[in-house]
């Protein structure tokens, strides 16, 4: 018999990942509000009894809560929807977890950080700046303070799903490159970590199969910025004499991206490291990867 797990808000980037690394050795129930996949089927975790009802008929081992809001422009204008979203739903997520007395996995973020440092660790203190950080920091605490059981990983600068799934940078440059542009204008005063889905659902898995419980961070190795990212993905594509990339500070984007951001989301995974558990490739490889594998005919 397989072991049984259920995964809620599987209809994402990263819910992609996860379905594709443990479909193969364990019986999943991928469930989500957008049916984008014929493996998906509905539930809105808002609706704490339709989540209980359908994780208890399900029988799982272990329960994955993925799904949240990550656009932090809609965060910051949606503050309710974002808390019933981002925070009440994985209360929701815990309060189950707990009764089936089952582990409960929960991904938080980077940008719980106020940015003020350059580099942070598993155990460096968060300080939310905007609505959408605060919302997630506060899922994480209530997992750490009630969760029995309870993996925590921090993503950062997330990548991964393709053109149809990746809502976030890589796809927003290639989405440019695509429509012919000669210049990209790329902020140079934001510093982070980019993280590979496949890779962050291959090294979940690890800690799961060792029961490791607790709070890490999971990003790639390489300390980077948005701007060596764009150049990067530009030497990938061999597109170096096709396209200029202008250096242009936050603040000429203000009007479309208006919520407070950090200056750094620079995460070490100190760790797994320490523990001798940390699987994560360096960004240039993984991104390499990423294009190659899901963005093959795309230009």
């Amino acid at each position: 018999m397989k072991k049984r797990i259920y995964i809620a808000g599987c209809g994402g980037m990263l819910g992609e990942a996860f379905y594709r690394q443990f479909r193969d050795d364990f019986d999943l129930r991928c469930t989500d509000i957008d049916l984008n996949e014929p493996w998906l089927s509905f539930l809105d975790f808002r609706d704490l009894n339709a989540y209980r009802n359908d994780v208890q008929a399900f029988g799982p081992g272990f329960l994955f809560h993925l799904g949240a809001y990550t656009d932090l422009e809609f965060c910051e204008e949606n503050e309710e929807e974002t808390y019933l979203t981002n925070t009440l739903a994985v209360e929701n997520a815990v309060f189950i977890a707990n009764k089936l007395n089952i582990p409960l996995l929960y991904i938080s973020t980077a940008g719980i950080f106020d940015g003020r440092k350059e580099f942070y660790d598993d155990w460096d203190l968060p300080n939310p700046l905007g609505v959408y950080a605060r919302s997630k920091y506060m899922g994480e605490r209530f997992v750490i303070e009630n969760a029995k059981r309870y993996l925590i990983c921090r993503a950062g600068w997330m990548m991964g799903a393709g053109p149809e799934k990746d809502k976030k940078f890589i796809q927003k440059l290639m989405a440019q490159i695509k429509a012919g542009v000669s210049e990209l204008h790329i902020v140079n005063d934001k510093d982070g970590t980019p993280t590979y889905t496949q890779d962050f659902a291959k090294n979940v898995r690890v800690l799961l199969d060792q029961e490791l419980w607790g709070l890490y961070n999971l990003v790639c190795g390489g300390e980077t910025s948005r701007f060596e990212v764009a150049d990067e993905l530009i030497r990938i594509l061999g597109l170096q004499d096709n396209i200029r990339l202008v250096p242009v500070e936050s603040s000429y984007f203000l009007d479309t991206y208006y919520a407070p951001r950090p200056n750094s989301e620079r995460l070490i995974n100190r760790k797994l490291t320490l523990r001798g558990l940390n699987r994560m490739r360096d960004w240039k490889t993984a991104l390499k990867e990423y294009i190659e594998e899901y963005y093959q005919d795309y230009l």
